[in-house]
């Protein structure tokens, strides 16, 4: 009879490249059907991280040493600080916003520009939009969120963005004609853009309780990255604030490893690229 005991991979962090700063963890104006996070009732929670948590964790970031940093959450954009983290952040590397696009009008866009051109490093902006056919999109999403991230890409765009389309195959399409349809939306307004800029993502079930089948991956986020909450550092967005993810206080110090026990774990495995972070090697 076997004794054999299932061990989960444990994998082991290669470059410190990403950091993720998780600006809210349960506040956001959309609750979308895929979305990871389990979200009270109530749509006004007000959990954003202070800004001196940020700057404190900063420190210990050399200037240049990481390839980005990602301004994540539930929406990023509703922290009441936004801008002036936005600042402190382009002081110390290039930024990334992953937003869903709600709270970017022309204005805003015009705004971002203005800041980038402050910095010596660059503003990065990932949208998100799951489907080519709005009514397919909204029913994921919200209502009217696909004309929303459409807006956004066109006012984007006109001060010369060049965002990243984040697409959750939720209905698990043909990822070829996901990606054909998609350029072609973005053309439409205005936007030319590259295919490197479209992310198709596997659709993570986080209540799936399929068996472990773990498969040889290309690039997971916990190797190159770690996101700061207001409680603590964790290996990764799938697993902030889950005690299963925790691996430090603070940036001063925190664990290289994790283990590959849950199921974002198992999911991330099987996707080609990263979820979250940018591959800046192929990326145009």
């Amino acid at each position: 009879m076997s004794t054999s005991i299932y061990r989960a991979p444990v994998c082991q962090m290669k470059a410190f490249k990403n950091l993720f700063i998780e600006m809210t963890a349960k506040n956001c104006n959309m609750r979308c059907k895929h979305c990871y996070i389990d979200f009270p009732l109530s749509k006004n929670v007000k959990d954003f991280i202070p800004v001196n948590c940020i700057k404190d964790n900063l420190a210990f970031v050399k200037a240049g040493g990481l390839d980005c940093i990602y301004l994540t959450g539930a929406e990023p954009m509703t922290h009441p600080d936004f801008n002036a983290i936005l600042r402190m952040c382009l002081k110390v590397s290039n930024v990334c916003i992953i937003t869903n696009g709600s709270f970017i009008n022309e204005k805003k866009a015009r705004f971002l520009k203005n800041v980038e051109e402050e910095s010596d490093f660059e503003i990065i902006v990932k949208l998100s939009l799951d489907h080519y056919d709005e009514l397919k999109n909204d029913e994921v999403r919200t209502r009217g969120a696909f004309r929303q991230t459409l807006s956004a890409v066109k006012a984007l765009a006109k001060y010369n963005f060049s965002p990243i389309i984040s697409v959750t195959n939720f209905y698990n399409e043909d990822e070829a004609l996901m990606l054909q349809k998609v350029m072609e939306l973005c053309n439409k307004v205005d936007y030319d853009v590259e295919q490197d800029h479209i992310k198709i993502n596997r659709y993570v079930d986080k209540d799936s309780n399929s068996e472990p089948d773990y498969q040889m991956w290309k690039s997971l986020d916990c190797e190159y990255g770690r996101i700061l909450t207001t409680n603590g550092v964790y290996v990764c967005p799938f697993l902030a604030n889950d005690h299963r993810g925790r691996c430090g206080s603070s940036l001063a110090d925190f664990s290289q490893k994790v283990v590959l026990e849950t199921n974002f774990c198992e999911n991330c495995t099987k996707n080609p690229e990263m979820f979250f972070g940018i591959d800046f090697e192929s990326f145009v």
